[in-house]
Order: C-alpha cells, then sequence, then structure tokens
C-alpha cells in the first residue's frame, strides 16, 4: 500500500537533522526542526523550513519527550516524522504513538525495534534463527550471585553489558572476576541513567577482534537485501572513532556469508527500511551476532560512498510503501570510503568531554571529501548532548587513496576555542597499523598509552608566534614604546599556555616584525606577512608558514604545524594560587548532572579515591581525590545540575 507525506519533522538535533533535511529538500518535502532552549541558534534550526522549541536543554524534557515532539508535529502540520539516530529512534513506544496520532514513522515497524531493543532478547532470537552469537548468559535472574555463578561457567574475561543500550554505556569488560561486583554496580547505574533499565547480559570477551557491520535494508514487500559491511575497529570506551567501507578484513566469500546471516537476522524480525546488524571478527574469521541498530547509523555515509546511492532517499522511498530500488545481485562497492568522528573533547585527559564556544570551524573541503556537521559559526558546544562536531569522509579509487584524502582533510579542518580530538585523529590515520589495514579493537589502546597522548608543553615556535601576535594586538607596545634612545625595546611577556605560565621577552624590529626570546634559550624572528580573516601568512626564522589564529573570550586560539593552542596574556595577572590548594578542591570537570557523592564530611581520603559520580554528555564520569586528606564539606546535592569548575568536594589536611 503507498503512503503519501508531505512535511516530515525531524525529531533530532545537530548534524543528522540537517542530512535528513538536505534530502528531504532535495525531494521536495518541507522539513520542520525541533530544538531545546539550548539549541535556538544551532544550524539544523537555521535551515529548517520551520523550527518549534520543545523544551529545555536536558534532554528528558525536550528531545526525549515523545508528547513534546508528537505537539510540536501537530502544531507544524507535519504528516511524518523521521528519528534521526539516537533520542528516541530506537524507541518503539514513540514509533507506535507517532503511528497512532496518524503520522507517518519514517523507521521500521514498532515490534521490530522492541524485539532488536533488549540484548537479551535480541540475542535468544537470533540463536533461534541460527545466526552465530557470542557465548554467554541473557536470562531474567539479574542477581549478583546468579551472574557470579553464570560468569564462573562463560570463563574470564567476560564482557558485561547493558540489555536496553548501545554506545558503549553500561559496557565493562572484566579479567579478574575477583572485579566482576563493581562492574556490575557501575553497568547497572551507567545502563539506569541511560536507558531506564538496569538489566544486564554476560559474554565471552573476544579479545582484539574487528567490530564490523552489515547494512540492511527491507521493504513492505517482503525484500531484504544487503549494501555491504562496515569497519569500526577503531574505538575508544567501546565508541566508535574510524569507520569504513568495505572492512579490510572482509573477503568476497566472508562478505556474502555474513550479509546471508544479517539478512536472516532483519527477516526474523519482519524487518522494514533502514538497519545494521553489527558482529565480531575474531581472528580464525569467525563472526558473532552483537546486536542489530533498528535506525539509520552515524556511519552510513561511508556506505553512501562506496554504493552511490541515498540511505535517506530509501528511507523516504520504503516510508512511502515503494519497493527497494535495487535487488541483491544489482548492488554494487566501488571504492573505499573512511570516516573519522570529530569530538570536542581533550585526549591528553582520557578523552574526556569538552563543552563552550567554539571560536573558529573551519571544515575542509576537496575532491572526494564529504563534511557532515551541525555546527553555525560562534555556536557552543553544549554539555548536555553528545559532544561530535562534525563526521569527516574520505572517498577513494583504493583504500590507500581514501586514506591520504582523509590525512589531507584533517590536515586542512580547524577548531578553535576548546580541546577537540583532531591531531588524535590525524596521528591514527597515519600510523603503519592503521595504514596495513590492520586495526582491531584494541587499536588506540595499544597505540596510542595515556603517555602519548598526554599533551606536550607549547614548542617555542608557537610561543614565539602568540607573543608576536599578542603583542601585534596590543597597539600602545607597538606604537608607543617600540624605541628608546639607545635602540629597539625588549618587553617582557607572560603568557598562560595550557595553565603554565611562560615568561618571553618582545624585541619589536619594524612593522610586523619582532625578535621572541623564549624560555630555555630558544629565540625566533617572526615577520607577520599579511592575514586574511582569521589566517595569517607569517614567516619563522626566515620560512614561510601559515598559521590560523583568532582572539575570542580574552584569549589567542592559535593553530600551528599540526598543533592547537590557546595562549593568555598574564604579563599583568596576580600569580597563580598555590598547587597544592587547587587539589584540595574535587570540581566538576564539565557541566553535568551530579549522579552521586561516596563521601561524607569527616570522611578519610586517599589520592586516586572515588569520591563523586558526574553524568554528562551521555557519559558518567568518576570524580577522584587528588591527594590524601579529610572531607572538609560536600559542595553540592546528588541530582544537582553543576556549571564546569563547581565545588563537589572539599579537602583539608588530616589531622596529626
Amino acid at each position: 500500500m503507498r503512503t503519501s507525506f508531505h512535511k516530515i519533522l525531524i525529531a533530532n538535533r545537530g548534524e543528522i537533522a540537517c542530512r535528513v533535511m538536505r534530502t528531504a529538500r532535495a525531494q521536495g518535502y518541507r522539513t520542520v526542526a525541533v530544538y531545546s532552549e539550548a539549541d535556538a541558534g544551532a544550524l539544523h534550526v537555521q535551515q529548517a523550513d520551520e523550527a518549534l522549541c520543545i523544551g529545555p536543554a536536558p534532554v528528558r524534557e525536550s528531545y526525549l519527550s515523545i508528547d513534546a515532539v508528537l505537539r510540536a508535529a501537530a502544531a507544524s502540520g507535519a504528516d511524518a516524522i523521521h528519528p534521526g539516530y539516537g533520542f528516541l529512534s530506537e524507541n518503539a513506544e514513540f514509533a507506535r504513538a507517532v503511528q497512532a496520532a496518524g503520522l507517518v514513522f519514517i523507521g521500521p515497524d514498532p515490534h521490530s525495534i522492541e524485539q532488536m531493543g533488549n540484548k537479551a532478547a535480541a540475542k535468544r532470537l537470533m540463536l533461534a534463527a541460527g545466526v552465530p552469537c557470542v557465548p554467554g548468559y541473557q536470562g531474567s535472574d539479574q542477581s549478583d550471585a546468579n551472574l557470579l555463578r553464570q560468569a564462573r561457567e562463560i570463563g574470564a574475561p567476560i564482557m558485561v553489558k547493558a540489555a536496553a543500550g548501545g554506545g558503549g554505556r553500561g559496557m565493562r569488560l572484566v579479567h579478574d572476576l575477583a572485579d566482576l561486583p563493581d562492574a556490575l554496580a557501575r553497568a547497572r547505574s551507567e545502563a539506569a541513567n541511560a536507558f531506564g533499565s538496569d538489566e544486564l547480559i554476560l559474554e565471552r570477551a573476544v579479545i582484539e577482534p574487528r567490530h564490523v557491520e552489515v547494512q540492511v535494508f527491507g521493504d513492505r514487500h517482503g525484500h531484504v537485501i544487503h549494501l555491504g559491511e562496515r569497519d569500526c575497529s577503531v574505538q575508544r570506551r567501546h565508541q566508535k572513532v574510524f569507520e569504513e567501507a568495505p572492512s579490510p578484513a572482509v573477503d568476497a566469500a566472508l562478505r556474502e556469508r555474513m550479509g546471508a546471516a544479517a539478512v536472516t537476522a532483519a527477516r526474523a524480525v519482519d524487518y522494514v527500511g533502514a538497519g545494521t546488524v553489527e558482529f565480531l571478527l575474531d581472528r580464525e574469521g569467525n563472526f558473532y551476532f552483537l546486536e542489530m541498530n533498528t535506525r539509520l547509523q552515524v556511519e552510513h555515509p561511508v556506505t553512501e560512498c562506496i554504493t552511490g546511492l541515498d540511505l535517506v532517499a530509501w528511507q523516504l522511498a520504503v516510508a512511502r510503501g515503494e519497493p527497494l530500488p535495487l535487488t541483491q545481485d544489482e548492488v554494487r562497492l566501488t571504492g573505499h570510503a573512511i570516516e573519522v568522528r570529530l569530538y570536542a573533547e581533550d585526549p591528553a585527559s582520557d578523552f574526556l568531554p569538552q563543552s563552550g564556544e567554539v571560536a573558529l570551524w573551519q571544515p575542509p573541503a576537496g575532491s572526494d571529501v564529504r563534511v557532515d556537521h551541525g555546527l553555525a559559526q560562534g555556536q557552543a558546544v553544549s554539555p548536555f548532548y553528545d559532544p561530535m562536531i562534525a563526521k569527516i569522509i574520505a572517498h577513494g579509487a583504493t583504500r590507500d587513496e581514501a586514506r591520504r584524502r582523509l590525512v589531507g582533510a584533517l590536515g586542512n579542518t580547524c577548531v578553535l576555542g576548546l580541546p577537540t580530538n583532531l591531531r588524535f585523529l590525524a596521528d591514527a590515520a597515519a600510523h603503519p597499523e592503521f595504514a596495513a589495514g590492520q586495526a582491531t579493537t584494541a587499536f588506540i589502546g595499544r597505540n596510542f598509552p595515556p603517555e602519548r597522548l598526554r599533551a606536550a608543553e607549547a614548542d617555542s615556535r608557537a610561543l614565539a608566534v602568540a607573543a608576536a601576535l599578542w603583542f601585534d594586538a596590543s597597539a600602545y607596545r607597538g606604537a608607543q614604546f617600540a624605541f628608546r634612545s639607545n635602540g629597539p625595546a625588549r618587553w617582557p611577556l607572560v603568557l598562560g599556555a595550557d595553565g603554565d605560565r611562560v615568561n618571553a621577552h618582545v624585541t619589536v624590529l619594524g612593522a610586523g616584525r619582532f625578535r621572541v626570546e623564549c624560555p630555555a634559550g630558544a629565540a625566533h624572528d617572526i615577520a607577520l606577512l599579511g592575514r586574511d580573516a582569521a589566517h595569517h601568512r607569517l614567516a619563522i626564522d626566515g620560512l614561510h608558514t601559515q598559521a590560523t589564529a583568532v582572539f575570542a573570550g580574552g584569549r589567542l586560539h592559535l593553530a600551528l604545524d599540526g598543533q592547537t593552542r590557546s595562549f593568555d596574556d598574564l604579563t599583568y595577572a596576580p600569580p597563580q594560587r598555590d598547587a597544592a590548594a587547587g587539589e584540595s578542591s574535587v570540581l566538576a570537570p564539565m557541566n553535568g548532572r551530579l549522579l552521586a557523592v561516596l563521601v561524607s564530611a569527616g570522611d578519610r581520603v586517599v589520592k586516586g579515591q572515588r569520591v563523586a559520580v558526574l553524568e554528562a554528555m551521555k557519559m558518567e564520569h568518576q570524580l577522584l581525590a587528588r591527594r590524601d586528606g579529610v572531607v572538609e564539606r560536600v559542595g553540592a546535592a546528588v541530582g544537582e545540575q553543576l556549571a564546569t569548575r563547581a565545588l563537589v568536594v572539599k579537602l583539608t589536611e588530616e589531622a596529626a
């Protein structure tokens, strides 16, 4: 039966909302955006034909509110809803509510979402359908005693997983079963907060596997096909960072077997629309069902690149009741595509998510480079939502051509104003193991340990350029104090560089020309040759190069030699407080909701002890004591929404 609709509400935000709008507009549909109060100036709001605010910033009061979304659809006259990914996209109750309101849900049927939405139930279903599964436990007895008993039968290492979730939340790898009770408690807490269910499953951990997923599509005429596989093995905290298609570990024979298993999985739930069946692939070529995502995936662009298809257009066609445009034999895979996720996060601090104003956003451009993003210039990365800024995708005739284009695209990308994983992505894409197509889920842990990711001190070149830009921006220095009677003046300048105070001296040699003396005897001649907005042409010791720099929020944000830094002028600032005083305060590292306080006033704590748990950007963050001491006071209440650097726990010296 054919179905018609004319106006589509996208029940999502950010880059996926912009992505869906792009295809919807191309097909002649009007689009409606929904937004929270925090997203009033967001790009997806600007790009939609119409937009409605659906609530405050917290997702439970806006993007996860079924009633708010349906009210927006009614107010705008939308007759179809596309859920995007995340939020309500895999919520069977939402899909039913959309259909009950007489609207078209551009996604699978509610019963398919329900069957695959719980990992335990999905695994039982897949075992019955003959799809290979990892040995484990997915029963209803959720007591610690039973789970420990089941774990002993399965054998360590064990993977603990939230039955209702995804995205790495509610997931723990346990090597020693003595650690299982703590892993169960933490996984339950994270799962309950993220998904509203604390049900868990246990699986035998497959060590250093590949994470390979298959894109499936079904229609209402009984057709189900696959569009090849994607390799999503490069992950951190069980969240994908790199995705590529096809997988370098999959040959034609294995592709046929995995594709057939994925189609079997989809048929088992009468699947309609776009979906992804995820597998673990071991070193011997055995694959095991992991889960099925009943929605469009973040990484769908790589499949679009190698098939030449628009998967959102396919979703719309299936929602209209049309048959799939191709049969399995007509699907062609051409070339190779690699996608990376650009996050606002600090790799030097265990990839801690970051929030704040984006001072400059310069996406790359070029042949066979695609950027999906939802960031408007000057927009803040909100602490309430996922910290992904953009997806950068490169396509080539071969894998190495795609990888080289990706490395070049990352080199032409610039984000200033807050820490990102941009340099890490470039280093990972250039790593020999990744270049050889051999990366597994252990890639980041093995090749990028904390000591390698730790932020390096700003080198003397960056310090010298920053000093020259600061001095040049201070017109009174350049004009009034450039020379003395005995020659050029040498002026002190104190820069704050990533928390450190750095002493430099600047001598003005002429218009736009400076000699900067840095610590450890380093000195550089800097010539500012010209600029185009934020892009500066300059010479460092005679070598012509380029830098990107902006002043925002009283700071200089600089991109040079593949590194981004932020500098403050502290020349007239008071000296820093004693470092020990800072270690006495446990502060919120970002805006978030305080889930738990694990200590009380008067408790003795030791360095590294967990004292509180903060929920921010879809993850739980353990807050640790930075030294031994006694809790003087607790500065925040459980459930409170905290600002960045808000006091959580104050320590005092332990009494003798």
